[in-house]
């Protein structure tokens, strides 16, 4: 597991595909804030959930200058289907390889269901500008996630 990111840190950059084959890397979009959020697996109860209402927030969080990233271990295809099935407006990346993940702490250890796991962790991660972190969730919870980092970003 990659050692978590904390505010302060260079976010790691990436190229990832999305869900309609298009690449994305993460240096392309300095100059604006950028809100990267890692979940296990689409169309999953919780992961439903957390794009839902990362989607149904966009266009405030668009005003605010944010651009939002859902990154998950699963193949395009996958994310396409999460995509039309819910009708998400967020940009979904694979990270198949799960290196991504593993550079910023978001795949390691974790408990599920009172056993110790590896797998990917809930994380969401804020890079400003200039590519610097300035928020670090790590083990979020997907129900109330985002009304609570519209207020961790004083965004209310």
């Amino acid at each position: 597991m990659g050692d978590r990111l904390s505010p302060g840190d260079t976010a790691p950059d990436f190229t990832l595909p999305d869900d309609a084959g298009s690449e994305v890397t993460l240096g392309d979009l300095r100059g604006g804030k950028v809100i990267v959020y890692f979940y296990p697996a689409a169309m999953t109860p919780g992961c439903t959930t957390q794009a839902c209402d990362f989607s149904d927030s966009l266009e405030s969080l668009k005003a605010d200058g944010y651009t939002v990233l859902g990154i998950s271990p699963d193949a395009p295809a996958k994310l396409a289907r999460f995509r039309e099935k819910e009708g998400l407006t967020i940009r979904l990346l694979s990270d198949a390889d799960r290196s991504v993940m593993q550079r910023w702490g978001a795949f390691g250890e974790k408990k599920l269901y009172g056993k110790t796991v590896e797998g990917v962790i809930r994380s969401t991660v804020v890079v400003d500008e200039d590519g610097t972190v300035s928020h670090a969730f790590y083990n979020v919870k997907a129900t109330g996630h985002v009304a609570k980092l519209r207020r961790d970003l004083g965004l209310e």
